[in-house]
């Protein structure tokens, strides 16, 4: 046979991992399946409801995508499925076109998820996974403080049993404010005391269990279920007390049975309604999957291949699209919850998929009283570990500029909405970027007596001489910093008639574009009017080579040496005392 198995196993992960699975494999995914599938059956719901979509929707997006990443993605440990963030993103982007609760809003959110996976799937295919790392991480911290912020804002309407709307913090705020009147007493014991349970869940149950003689693991399953809890008592007390009657929101009908085979739309007006919140959904999504899939990785020694996960993400957002879902990616607390459990490989994904298969086709008549109340606390305790303001205090100790931009992204996204925000977050982090590089960190520096390194003769006492600058650029050269280069260099021999030689030293210089080639050609010509010659050192290999591709190392002036030592020891400089 011809075809190369290494490169199916590339693209087909489970290949690999599969060949080696056995029982004890097993056992360790289906006790982690298990944890998680309990978990997830009240974040799939409040998550649905976070993105105005019916609650068998969730459901549905937490089936079909964690088979299709079982099959395609890298990480042992990552949980696919409904997030906050992206759910509160797929909110802001669907509710520009239909109203909530249409059968044409759920469409729009399908072909969403659609074109989500159409745009992964080529990101990886091309390999443009790199591309992700134009977003700085204090700006995609900051982006999602201000999105926990708008989220636990949002389900306050749930708490307190009022209506309101918003995209933004102030709308929000505003429209419940303007509502209080229509408070419902009954929801809003049933939201606060739900909420306060839950918290108490996350912080205290578990050594609570423990102290009373329960053992660990078994402590930790417990407590992991305590949002289970939360959804069967108060689920209870609805019926019960028939408290619908009495004005409080439960979630009513949820169909019964497996995922519908469902089609986006395939419409040019929709689909160019639909790109610029799929491209962010997309990014925003891959960041936080990958950040999240290395990070528990790295604990086990493992690796995995962004540029599949990308691929394995597309998979699992066109699942969701012809099952009835809605955009999906890894998310933070299920999967700590998934490794934290045991899980071993991507299979524990797909056993749990089999649990919520299960769960909507035989619980969903169960949860017909349960309270939107309860739903809400689900969310806002999930959301709310999200919020970080110490990346404020980190960034303003560090870096202003980052600060700035962290500050910037958090305002903008609780002032004008979420894809404002993240737009703006994108923008920031490229900004960022290109203002750093295009004034790079450029030092002047000299020998330090008795070796052969050369420092910044501002920070250490160093041997120079007036005829000789050597200057050392501490970043690649491109269309963005050459004409600061050429400036520093200027300005450095203006009204320095001593100076005879320039040495620009290129240790940290790994690139060369055409844009600074020719100014360096410029600076070259412009130093040979000024009687100064142009030498360079210490030029890596790869940018060799690209300048012997032009006319540049014929026209210098000077000459390239191996070592800036090698260059002080061939221009023979008196002043100088070379070991």
């Amino acid at each position: 046979m011809s075809f190369d198995l290494n490169a199916v196993r590339r693209y087909f992960p489970i290949l690999e991992w599969g060949s080696r699975y056995n029982r004890d494999t097993f056992t360790n995914d289906g006790v982690a399946a298990l944890i998680v599938t309990i978990m997830l059956i009240p974040q799939s719901l409040a998550y649905a409801l976070l993105a105005g979509l019916p609650a068998e929707m969730g459901l549905y997006a937490s089936i079909l995508p964690l088979v299709a990443y079982a099959i395609f993605g890298t990480s042992r440990a990552l949980a696919v499925g409904p997030v906050a963030v992206v759910s509160l993103m797929t909110a802001a982007s669907v509710g520009n076109m239909a109203l909530q609760g249409t059968a044409e809003y759920a469409l729009a959110a399908i072909t969403l998820a659609f074109l989500s996976g159409l745009i992964l799937l080529a990101m990886g295919l091309f390999r443009l996974g790199f591309l992700a790392n134009f977003l700085s991480h204090p700006v995609i911290a900051g982006f999602i403080t201000a999105s926990g912020i708008l989220i636990a804002t949002s389900q306050l309407k749930h708490i307190l049993g009022v209506s309101a709307s918003g995209h933004t913090l102030f709308e929000t705020i505003q429209s419940i404010l303007g509502n209080l009147g229509q408070l419902n007493v009954i929801t809003l014991i049933i939201g606060v005391s739900a909420t306060a349970f839950l918290f108490w869940v996350r912080k205290g149950l578990k050594p609570f269990l423990i102290g009373i003689g329960l053992k660990p693991r078994m402590a930790d399953i417990s407590a992991k279920a305590g949002p289970v809890v939360a959804v069967v008592v108060t689920t209870l007390a609805s019926f019960a007390f028939g408290l619908s009657e009495h004005g409080v929101k439960i979630v009513g009908e949820v169909p019964r049975g497996l995922p519908p085979l469902t089609l986006p739309v395939f419409s040019g007006e929709i689909w160019a309604q639909l790109f610029g919140s799929a491209v962010l959904i997309s990014i925003i999504g891959f960041v936080e999957s990958v950040s999240v899939a290395q990070t528990l990785a790295a604990k086990r020694r493992q690796r995995i291949v962004p540029d599949q996960e990308l691929i394995g993400l597309g998979a699992s957002n066109i699942a969701a699209a012809i099952s009835g879902g809605y955009p999906v990616t890894g998310g933070f607390a299920r999967s700590v919850v998934n490794f934290d459990a045991g899980a071993e490989t991507p299979a524990a994904g797909a056993f749990t998929a089999i649990g919520i298969a299960l769960a909507a086709l035989f619980l969903t008549p169960l949860l017909y009283f349960l309270p939107i109340a309860t739903l809400a606390a689900t969310i806002i305790v999930a959301v709310l570990s999200l919020v970080d303001f110490s990346i404020l205090r980190g960034t303003w100790a560090y870096s202003k500029a980052d600060f700035a931009a962290v500050l910037a992204t958090i305002l903008l996204t609780l002032g004008l909405g979420v894809e404002t925000g993240v737009s703006a977050g994108v923008i920031l982090s490229i900004g960022l970027h290109l203002y750093k590089t295009s004034r790079p960190h450029i030092a002047e520096v000299g020998l330090v007596p008795g070796t052969e390194h050369f420092r910044n003769i501002k920070r250490h006492d160093v041997l120079t001489a007036p005829h000789v600058v050597t200057i050392r650029v501490d970043e690649s050269l491109y269309f963005a910093n050459a004409r600061f280069l050429e400036d520093y260099i200027y300005d450095r021999v203006a009204d320095c008639d001593e100076i005879k030689h320039i040495i620009l030293m290129c240790p940290a210089v790994n690139e060369i574009d055409h844009s600074a080639l020719e100014s360096l050609e410029a600076i070259n010509l412009r130093l040979k009017d000024m009687g100064i010659l142009l030498h360079l050192s210490e030029v890596k290999g790869p940018v060799m080579d690209r300048l012997q591709k032009s006319h540049f190392l014929q026209a210098l002036t000077g000459q390239v040496f191996l070592s800036q030592f090698a260059a002080i020891k061939a221009l023979e400089l008196p002043d100088v005392a070379v070991s």
